[in-house]
């Protein structure tokens, strides 16, 4: 996985991607209108203001507690009691009201007429404003030596950005959106986020689940909540699917693993969070949902594709809904720990817990079917039916051998019989822990599915019945979970949105970032001697003097190796490549030529400048030509850049030799340009 490339402001690189917006154009991805009146910007609404409400709660009751410790007046102190009380009271009823929003499922479910199992979708982190204008331009001053001010436009263009990211639309732009906001706060960590020095400023972000205010000065915050909203974005596309056709059940298949991949990654790169959702334990719990409702699909996909039910279709959808009750199984014991129950709203849980229990009614029946509605096999089929069954049951069934147990339609029928009677238990027992809780209650279409599912077992008992039965029922042994398709997380791809960076214009990233520095510009007025200006050139954007020869033109007038050429003739070569800054040295006249340069700090080495200018000064001809020099240099000086997401390697480190140019190996009978 790649962070976004860094580019010259002339041209793309090739990468196969969309270039979002060039250097002179703003990002064409909007936000949502804030205004918009839909249900689910509403309930975003109500969500930002709770995020508000308790946030102010908190800070009185932060006033009232120092208040109580550091007073000693007894009837201050039974003053401020009562006080806190009441703010105790109101953060209570604010953080119940949001647990009821976080459970508003219906509004993130499609609009379909068919009839689906509700799923679990989150509702995004909400953040305050920022305004990095002053600390941006302060920063641009002090550490690039540039006017602030010249930049406006480029921050206006990023507090923009941020503020779009804020109400991504529910769809591929939207996801598109957090994407090329979350990249290019790589490029605004390379140029002002030093190692050794903060910004100044604080990102505040709103717990998805609780609504508590947490700030962090640190930039991978506003990271890492980005990439939990590109996470809950997911969730809610995932939710939006028509699960009723294969194009629907695959898009939300896809959404869900998506969805687990950008909690898995943020768990994974990301520690000591601030507020509880992007903890451990709380994403650990996000991730197997998510693949637990992966597994969901996959399900309702099986039953889709498998229009003819014969015996072996209908024991690969028992086994898929066992293995569909045993990941929820998985998700109901990771929301009980501990560290995660107080959390998660109590429908989530609940919900967790009626699907584990419906699927495993669901597998019973499936079960039951497979051995009541279909006829006995042939001899051909027996066998492979014979090794299907053998795989079936977690536990063989107590009675006759498998063989007859297949071939009698009897022993079918009284082992499909026990099978319905479990399947008829777990659904009870899923409608009972459904009306525990008030607001499923209130979700018209999970008591549907519930019910439908109930009643068709109970039909198919009472079909398979028989008055004469004398027999007791035994006990159907639990089936072994199985799937055909595992859900896959799939982490971010971060190089599927391609970005220019914002701040180009202060330079070349591997040269101009906030870990490096360098002494002020020195502005050098060159003349051009019979050997030619005295120095080798290398490398591209920017172009580095890689060699000054003792006593020649570049050397007095205070050029030293290791510097780079940030101008020529007034005219910004940052970004220039090495023939550029060659063809505008050769067209300076006797007048001479005025060259800016920077040296980085810590990249002195006069040892080194004495040893190669005693090479160079030794002899003549090191290269035959310096159009074929300018040639190699062109080829020599395009490097990939491996970046990692938090980290980027030089590209310079990547390269052990440079073509150069060296002006003062030429000699008097060869053309210097």
């Amino acid at each position: 996985m790649m962070p976004p490339e860094e580019e010259s402001p002339d041209g793309d690189r090739d990468g196969g991607l969309v270039l979002l917006h060039g250097p002179k154009s703003g990002s064409t991805r909007k936000g949502c209108d804030p205004f918009a009146q839909t249900q689910r910007s509403k309930l975003q609404h109500r969500r930002a203001r709770i995020n508000q409400q308790i946030n102010k709660e908190m800070r009185m009751r932060a006033g009232a507690e120092n208040l109580f410790r550091a007073t000693s007046n007894h009837k201050v102190k039974e003053t401020v009691a009562l006080e806190l009380s009441y703010v105790n009271s109101n953060l209570q009823l604010l953080k119940e009201e949001l647990e009821e929003l976080n459970s508003s499922m219906d509004v993130y479910q499609n609009e379909s007429e068919s009839i689906s199992v509700p799923m679990i979708p989150l509702g995004l982190k909400e953040t305050k404003e920022l305004d990095l204008l002053v600390p941006l331009k302060d920063f641009i001053s002090e550490h690039y030596g540039e006017e602030g001010v010249l930049f406006e436009k480029e921050i206006k263009e990023f507090m923009e950005l941020r503020q779009a990211m804020r109400t991504p639309s529910r769809n591929e732009a939207g996801l598109e959106l957090l994407m090329e906001y979350y990249n290019q706060l790589y490029f605004l960590d390379s140029r002002f986020f030093p190692p050794t020095k903060t910004l100044g400023v604080f990102f505040h972000w709103y717990d998805s689940l609780t609504g508590v205010p947490s700030h962090q000065r640190a930039l991978a915050f506003e990271k890492g909540s980005v990439l939990f909203n590109l996470g809950a974005l997911h969730t809610q596309i995932g939710a939006r699917q028509d699960r009723a056709s294969l194009p629907g059940l695959n898009q939300a298949i896809d959404a869900f693993q998506k969805a687990a991949g950008a909690f898995n990654y943020l768990k994974e790169n990301f520690s000591n969070a601030p507020s509880l959702d992007m903890s451990a334990a709380s994403l650990t719990m996000l991730v197997r949902l998510m693949v637990a409702q992966v597994q969901e699909c996959v399900f309702e996909k099986m039953t889709l594709l498998r229009a003819q039910y014969d015996f072996l279709a209908r024991l690969q959808l028992a086994q898929e809904a066992a293995r569909v009750e045993d990941v929820y199984s998985l998700v109901h014991q990771t929301m009980s720990q501990p560290h995660v129950k107080d959390y998660v709203p109590f429908s989530w849980t609940t919900m967790v817990q009626v699907k584990s229990e419906h699927f495993k009614a669901l597998s019973h029946y499936f079960a039951a079917i497979a051995l009541c509605d279909c006829p006995a096999p042939s001899d051909a089929e027996l066998l492979e039916q014979e090794k299907a069954f053998l795989q079936f049951h977690v536990t063989m069934p107590e009675g006759p051998s498998l063989r007859v147990l297949l071939q009698d339609p009897e022993e079918r029928r009284k082992l499909g019989k026990a099978h319905l009677k479990k399947a008829i238990m777990k659904h009870e027992e899923a409608m009972r822990i459904h009306g525990l809780c008030k607001i499923l209650r209130k979700m018209d279409i999970l008591q549907e599915v519930l019910s439908f599912a109930h009643k068709r077992s109970l039909s198919k008992y009472s079909e398979i019945d028989h008055e004469e039965d004398f027999f007791e029922t035994g006990e159907a042994p639990d089936i072994h979970p199985k799937t055909h398709q595992k859900p896959e997380i799939k982490s971010p791809n971060f190089s599927q949105v391609k970005v220019t960076d914002l701040f180009h214009r202060l330079g070349p990233l591997s040269v101009f970032s906030a870990k490096n520095k360098w002494y002020p510009a020195r502005r050098v007025h060159l003349m051009r001697g019979e050997n030619g200006f005295g120095f080798t050139l290398r490398g591209d954007s920017p172009v580095l003097i890689a060699g000054v020869i003792p006593g020649g033109c570049a050397a007095e007038a205070g050029l030293k190796e290791g510097d780079y050429i940030i101008s020529v003739n007034g005219k910004d070569c940052k970004w220039s490549k090495h023939a550029e800054v060659v063809q505008l040295l050769k067209s300076t006249g006797k007048e001479g030529v005025d060259i800016g340069v920077i040296t980085l700090q810590g990249t002195e080495c006069p040892k080194a400048v004495d040893r190669k200018a005693a090479v160079m000064s030794s002899g003549s001809g090191m290269l035959k030509s310096n159009k074929e020099n300018s040639r190699k240099s062109l080829m020599n000086s395009k490097s990939s850049s491996t970046l990692l997401v938090w980290s980027k390697k030089s590209k310079r480190s990547k390269k052990s030799t440079y073509s150069g140019v060296p002006f003062t190996a030429v000699g008097d009978n060869e053309a210097m340009y």
